[in-house]
């Protein structure tokens, strides 16, 4: 893995990264438009529960959001199980 620059990291990067959430948009936003159809962001963590609890934090309504408001987005669970299982 290639940093740009460490120093903007939160936390320092794990050796292993297996665990993660898979975003990509849902089938009838117009956002489709802007990024196009196969347009996807993955986040990889360290542990299975690190993963879990941002995935938590990413599905909770912002407060920022109108009242019925939703996101044009969808979260999926990864694993890459070569590293999560050391094969």
């Amino acid at each position: 893995m290639t940093i740009c620059h460490p120093h903007n990291l939160r936390q320092a990067p794990a050796e292993t990264r297996p665990y993660g959430i898979r975003i990509t948009l849902k089938r009838d936003t117009p956002f489709r438009r802007l990024l196009g159809d196969d347009w996807q962001k993955v986040h990889w963590y360290g542990t299975a529960h690190e993963r879990d609890a941002a995935l938590h934090l990413m599905t909770t309504q912002p407060g920022v959001y109108r009242v019925g408001d939703i996101a044009d987005v969808v979260f999926e669970k990864t694993e890459n199980l070569a590293e999560s299982r050391r094969l």
